[in-house]
């Protein structure tokens, strides 16, 4: 595997649909950085705008017929209103056409939002669901 290509840094914005089918194919994969589809699909605001941003080059060297992998931070908009953050493997060809953001303006307060955001694990905790629901 190639980890000297630089990593895209072009932050993605998708949809709920999107989202899922991402999930859903991390999933299919067994790709180390997912979270569980009945979650995704029961917290997820359903006309709400998620956003990607990759952190890293992830490879599985246990499992050379899977492909490399963009461990991507993960801002997932809620149901119940607010935002928590998590993590995604996603594989590059998926990645590309996602629409990118392109106002510096709404890439800033992205970027604000990841920084304030708690993460899954910790949201469930402050909501007295514990860390079983993943």
């Amino acid at each position: 595997m190639d980890f000297d290509q630089p990593l895209p840094r072009k932050l993605k914005a998708v949809d709920s649909t999107s989202l899922f089918r991402l999930e859903e194919r991390a999933c299919d994969l067994g790709l180390s950085q997912r979270l569980d589809l009945a979650w995704v699909q029961a917290n997820t605001a359903s006309d709400g705008i998620h956003y990607l941003w990759p952190a890293l080059w992830h490879g599985l060297s246990h499992r050379p017929d899977v492909p490399r992998q963009l461990r991507c931070e993960l801002l997932i908009t809620l149901r119940a209103g607010g935002r928590v953050m998590s993590l995604l493997d996603v594989l590059p060809d998926d990645f590309t056409p996602l629409p990118r953001v392109t106002s510096r303006e709404e890439g800033m307060q992205v970027s604000q939002l990841f920084d304030r955001a708690p993460s899954v694990r910790e949201w469930l905790l402050r909501e007295g669901e514990g860390s079983g629901q993943l």
